[in-house]
């Protein structure tokens, strides 16, 4: 079996993060790892509260899933501070896994900022060039960069060559924040791609960026191009959305399982 490990923060209302991505990873039939970074305190409607872990605790983890299981891939998400930031980066040095996919997770749903703004360079300058791809969201992209507005497909193909110029081997800025069908930009430094999908109209999108980067992280552990991986990817968080579950009083979350249901 192919494995993933995943290095993020926790949701206690299991739709994001760490629950979400290990979920994601038993959908695609990889044996799913975790190392966590913060806890979060939150629900469908917004987060209460978040403890970072301390970096040698983080560091501890990482030495004991690398020093003792293969890992085929792994995802980052939510890395708040820049202790944290500098000990992951050290350790995928160290270790060298062969892909890395970088959620640059910034502010939550509810606008609770998950990135301090202190750690914004560290994550740009420590982790952007170890990642096999980055998968941002207009806000975040446009955070990186420190553009204004991203509004248009084009506007989203400059930002895309101006993140790839800090050091990631590829890009996918996600346009779902646009109008219209979902339609995201890849760039790998030779070539734009669009992916589309028909934009589902829902509130329970909870968790959607975590579980569409893990998702692509389990494609590239069972040894698919990084297209191949985008393309099923974006189709699994289609039906995982087009499924998703009212749970809760807010923004519920998607359905990692619903081949289950359609089946």
């Amino acid at each position: 079996m192919k494995t993933a490990l995943t290095i993020a923060g926790s949701d206690s209302s299991g739709g994001a993060g760490i629950q979400a991505d290990l979920k994601t990873f038993s959908a695609h039939g990889v044996y799913g790892m975790s190392v966590i970074v913060s806890i979060t305190a939150q629900n469908t409607q917004k987060v209460v509260e978040v403890e970072d872990l301390s970096p040698k605790i983080i560091g501890a983890q990482l030495d004991a899933v690398f020093s003792d299981i293969k890992v085929d891939a792994v995802k980052i998400g939510m890395v708040s501070n820049p202790g944290a930031i500098g000990v992951i980066a050290e350790k995928l040095i160290q270790y060298k896994p062969k892909f890395v996919v970088l959620d640059p997770v910034m502010v939550s749903k509810s606008g609770y900022d998950l990135l301090k703004p202190e750690a914004r360079n560290s994550l740009i300058e420590k982790l952007l060039p170890l990642a096999t791809v980055v998968t941002p969201n207009l806000f975040e992209a446009e955070r990186l960069i420190n553009k204004r507005e991203i509004t248009t497909i084009e506007g989203m193909k400059e930002a895309a060559k101006q993140i790839y110029a800090l050091g990631p081997q590829a890009v996918l800025i996600k346009g779902g924040h646009l109008e219209g069908d979902a339609i995201d930009v890849f760039y790998d430094g030779k070539q734009f791609e669009t992916f589309e999908e028909e934009r589902i109209e829902t509130k329970n999108t909870h968790g959607t960026g975590c579980t569409l980067s893990s998702a692509i992280a389990s494609h590239l552990a069972k040894g698919e191009t990084l297209q191949e991986a985008i393309e099923g990817a974006k189709k699994y968080i289609q039906g995982a959305i087009r499924h998703s579950l009212a749970i809760g009083r807010g923004s519920g979350p998607t359905n990692h399982f619903f081949q289950w249901f359609e089946k």
